[in-house]
């Protein structure tokens, strides 16, 4: 799709937006070429994202907060930043010196979690940040580079994740991010669905699943015309930190469901999401470049991978239940709600933090660690670690 005809009331980018989507997708229409008329949705999701200098996440357009695609729970609220700090702040002291968030957004987190840690006087030795977007760096980087120089001066970027790590590791939706495989079962074959080109037109195309994706997609036991999403990359991460992880606690927030949820006979046709100008959609061959692609995250999974690499599941709640036992409330409560211009704005920010009908229930926080006691404080009421591997409901 090259315009908006399929999909109104989505606003119209600009030429040059436009004229750099256009090489994007001639990239990939020859790289489709080269490997005989079809990539897999992961690959086209990759290069979607991440095509040097084209991509969405390494190209110059905004992308978080009201003139951007979408926002995220730091952009929404500081109270985000400042709860979480009181979870991280419980285990500094446990001898976990450092942080390392994975894909710091806009910094915005980075900011008030770091700030929140003065207040506390908890301030980890290093904060290390791993981010793939040069331009998000360098947004970033002129962010946080404000800030006073005893939290400034802790910072750090990374280039490569460290080869071992004693801390704290916080992923604010990371996960939903990585490129995904799609998957669609038609009678007893299991086809893996991909992109190909229909004259000058990226379109769905699928040919046979085979190898370690076939493998998970029939351990599954889906039923007929059932689309849904594996990704074997993002469990890849979560062991590829958890063989780092010395010692300490890794934190990962995103929207997402447990297996028997994220299969549920009613999500046929999985959870694949775009995101453009706060409008969401399911064409992800809308405008290459220049939208988000997104999919829900099979916590389950993710959970798996953790196992895999020898770490401790340490809890798993939805996001609003987290926020409270971390204290938010409280911190709202700081403001006098008689002063209605402070008060009214941070409890609208709440409300949609934490309310089911906006990012509450939908959201959910996973902590997997190594030689740290549990309950953490975030999970101390409300844990749902069981629902993690729940008997899926029979499709």
């Amino acid at each position: 799709m090259t315009s908006t005809e399929k999909l109104p009331g989505l606003p119209a980018p600009s030429a040059e937006a436009l004229a750099l989507s256009a090489r994007l997708q001639q990239q990939m229409a020859a790289e489709i070429g080269t490997s005989g008329g079809w990539i897999s949705f992961a690959r086209y999701m990759e290069l979607a994202l991440h095509a040097p200098g084209l991509g969405y996440y390494s190209a110059g357009s905004r992308k978080f907060g009201a003139a951007g695609d979408f926002v995220t729970a730091p952009e929404i609220s500081p109270l985000f930043g400042r709860a979480l700090a009181r979870q991280v702040a419980s285990l500094i002291p446990q001898g976990l010196p450092d942080i390392v968030e994975i894909g710091a957004g806009s910094g915005a987190l980075a900011q008030t979690l770091l700030a929140e840690l003065a207040v506390l006087d908890c301030l980890p030795e290093r904060y290390l940040i791993l981010e793939t977007s040069g331009d998000l760096r360098q947004r970033q980087q002129q962010r946080l580079e404000q800030m006073d120089p005893k939290i400034a001066g802790r910072i750090e970027w990374l280039d490569a994740l460290p080869d071992s790590i004693t801390g704290v590791i916080i992923g604010n939706e990371v996960l939903d991010a990585i490129p995904a495989h799609r998957i669609r079962i038609t009678g007893a074959a299991i086809q893996e669905l991909g992109a190909g080109m229909s004259g000058d037109d990226l379109v769905w195309s699928s040919r046979p699943a085979s190898g370690e994706l076939a493998a998970a997609a029939a351990k599954l036991d889906l039923p007929d015309d059932y689309e849904t999403e594996l990704n074997p990359a993002a469990q890849a991460l979560i062991r590829d930190l958890g063989l780092r992880l010395v010692r300490g606690v890794m934190l990962f927030i995103d929207y997402g469901f447990p297996a028997h949820e994220y299969y549920h006979p009613q999500r046929n046709r999985g959870t694949l999401m775009c995101h453009y100008r706060h409008h969401a959609h399911e064409d992800p061959f809308l405008w290459p470049g220049l939208q988000d692609i997104t999919t829900h995250v099979d916590f389950s999974a993710i959970d798996d991978a953790g196992h895999g690499a020898g770490l401790d599941l340490l809890g798993y709640t939805n996001q609003a239940r987290f926020l409270i036992n971390c204290g938010i409330i409280d911190l709202l409560a700081e403001v006098p709600a008689t002063d209605t211009a402070r008060y009214a704005p941070l409890a609208a920010q709440v409300q949609q933090l934490m309310s089911p009908a906006e990012m509450g229930e939908l959201f959910k926080v996973i902590a997997l660690g190594r030689s740290v006691s549990s309950p953490l404080l975030g999970f101390y009421n409300g844990d749902k670690s069981a629902s993690l591997h729940q008997n899926r409901v029979t499709l």
